[in-house]
């Protein structure tokens, strides 16, 4: 089992590929998260997230526990108060960090602007929620991990502050 997240490769078992490459990708792994994120941002007309250690070694601590129990779910909120948390799960290898996170921004295809949750074409938050977590004008921090299986990636974001309040007007400018 692998993991990835901000602080580097935290831990290898049976890893397949050179060791250089995995100290790259772990290197390189929260500049791709936060450009896909910043990506989408940037066109929804709000500040770019930061990386954010501490959130990064939550994400971590569940992915771990996902790729250990094959149980893909999102976590308990009570464990993780004012934060957000996208999930993705794929087979092993078979996708990039930004076709992952790219997953979550296609949904914009189905967003609206307005007042949550009222903000999906379809009339259900949940066919846009990952979208809107990454688009949320009020997060500003993000911390993500990998944790691959000789089968599955497991990849968890969480950020602060957390997104899809209901209530909260959320937007799209398109440009």
């Amino acid at each position: 089992m692998r993991f990835w997240t901000g602080l580097g490769l935290l831990a290898a078992a049976g890893a397949s590929s050179p060791a250089a490459a995995q100290a790259s990708f772990a290197a390189q792994f929260p500049a791709r998260i936060l450009a896909a994120h910043n990506t989408e941002r940037a066109r929804a007309g709000v500040p770019p997230v930061v990386w954010d250690d501490a959130l990064g070694t939550a994400a971590a601590g569940y992915a771990s526990q996902m790729a250990m129990t094959g149980r893909f779910a999102h976590s308990d909120r009570s464990l993780r108060p004012g934060t957000g948390e996208n999930l993705w799960m794929g087979t092993h290898g078979a996708f990039s960090v930004e076709a992952m996170v790219g997953g979550w921004a296609s949904e914009k295809r189905f967003f609206v602007p307005g007042t949550f949750p009222g903000v999906s074409r379809t009339g259900n938050w949940e066919d846009v929620g990952h979208y809107t977590q990454m688009i949320w004008p009020t997060t500003q921090r993000v911390g993500c991990a990998l944790a691959s299986t000789g089968r599955v990636d497991y990849l968890v974001c969480r950020y602060a502050y957390k997104g899809n309040v209901d209530g909260r007007p959320v937007g799209f400018a398109a440009r």
